[in-house]
């Protein structure tokens, strides 16, 4: 596995962002036991109520996580810069701690510019990737 040895940064990125998967999952769980939600049941659409925050926090971390590990993929396989592999997972992962953090505390600016910046890391993730190709 010697292939993988530039890339330990990004591998490393992979795990954390499924520790915060997990973390969110429990935030989720734990917050929906507190609030007696039943199971199964609709979180009501209101910014205002911690749950559905930490509900749309968990939902949107997942809309990006397949995209993220395509692209993971796509350039190691590519034999991608890992440099700019490893700062460009960097970015998605702060992008999505600052994501999670100001939508727990319904800082709706924030939450927008930490997403935007989760996204410039996933374009910059492809963008390495494809330059492999060149």
């Amino acid at each position: 596995m010697e292939f993988i040895e530039p890339y330990k940064i990004t591998v490393l990125v992979m795990g954390l962002a499924g520790l915060i998967f997990f973390i969110q999952l429990v935030i989720l769980d734990v917050i929906g036991l507190k609030t007696k939600h039943t199971p199964g049941h609709p979180i009501s659409a209101d910014h205002n109520d911690f749950l559905f925050r930490v509900s749309r926090a968990l939902s949107n971390t997942n809309e990006s996580v397949a995209i993220f590990i395509l692209f993971v993929a796509f350039s190691i396989l590519s034999s991608a810069n890992p440099v700019w592999l490893n700062i460009s997972a960097i970015v998605y992962l702060a992008g999505r701690i600052a994501h999670m953090l100001f939508y727990y505390s319904n800082l709706k600016l924030l939450r927008s510019i930490s997403f935007l910046v989760s996204l410039i890391g996933l374009m910059a993730m492809f963008v390495v990737g494809i330059l492999a190709w060149f």
